[in-house]
């Protein structure tokens, strides 16, 4: 079954609280299709969505929160992204500028104000649920259980794995990218109104430490901290579990050929806690 979720002040919120009243309620399998404004609430070009809470809507505009029944905390949250498609409207800033584009999704294409046109690739900067605490809490930084993740691997075709923090998962979506690079160096992408995304909810009861993503030819483990160090520990050590799973192989031998075979690569470094992935092809290794 498809839910439509059209943005309306009932569906939009702009931050993660485990006490916000969810906007649906799903059966796993279920899909939820909706439109989204961009990050800074925009639906257009010189148009913002209105109205606006200043302090509760600071942050993304996301769409949700969607419980799916039978969620429970410390299982996971199996997230299909079947669809993103972004509006013609998009903008990036960088210190004292900004720069609007104009997207043609049928083309495959941005082109931006000055003339510079990028191939696109979108994706959803946010998926994820609340931590399991009270209050209101930013949509900015990524965590355990998603939130501002910003990989701009998370394309339609990938399936992203997200622990969950609390019953029914709570979880929420939004963040149109157009396109972005590795690092997200500025700080923003594309940042590109949502005309349509639509995206699968399942449960597993797969143990994970740090969200996981399974994209066309390749696994992805994620980390995130502070320190970047300590993020590329958390997405090695996600990734070593992987391996040994699906491998079947013990930690040592998986370190091994983690070192020859696993790329790490730097989500983001511009949302305060900082993300690495490490991602695994399939065609990397070949066991006998």
């Amino acid at each position: 079954m498809i839910h439509e979720l059209p943005h309306t002040r009932e569906t939009l919120h702009g931050h993660f609280s485990r006490g916000l009243a969810a906007v649906a309620t799903i059966e796993p399998g279920d899909s939820v299709a909706f439109s989204c404004p961009n990050a800074g609430w925009r639906v257009a070009a010189g148009e913002m969505f209105e109205p606006r809470d200043e302090q509760l809507d600071a942050g993304h505009a996301l769409i949700g929160p969607i419980d799916v029944r039978g969620a429970r905390a410390g299982s996971t949250l199996v997230v299909q992204i079947d669809e993103v498609r972004p509006g013609t409207f998009g903008e990036t800033f960088a210190r004292d500028t900004r720069i609007e584009w104009t997207v043609d999704a049928d083309g495959g294409t941005a082109t931006d104000d000055r003339g510079a046109t990028v191939e696109i690739a979108p994706f959803l900067g946010v998926i994820g649920m609340p931590p399991d605490e009270d209050g209101i809490h930013s949509t900015g930084p990524p965590r355990r259980s998603g939130g501002n993740i910003d990989c701009k691997e998370l394309v339609a075709g990938t399936t992203l794995y997200l622990p969950i923090s609390v019953d029914g998962a709570h979880v929420s979506a939004g963040d149109g990218h157009a396109a972005q690079g590795d690092g997200e160096l500025s700080g923003t992408a594309i940042e590109c109104f949502v005309e349509r995304a639509q995206l699968t909810f399942d449960l597993s009861d797969l143990e994970l430490r740090t969200p996981v993503a399974r994209s066309a030819g390749a696994w992805l483990a994620f980390g995130f901290d502070e320190d970047l160090d300590l993020a590329a520990e958390q997405a090695i050590a996600t990734m070593l579990d992987l391996m040994e799973r699906e491998l079947e192989i013990d930690r040592s031998y998986a370190i091994a050929l983690g070192s020859v075979a696993v790329d790490l690569r730097v989500t983001q470094i511009v949302n305060g806690v900082k993300g690495v992935h490490a991602v695994l092809r399939d065609d990397a290794i070949r066991m006998a």
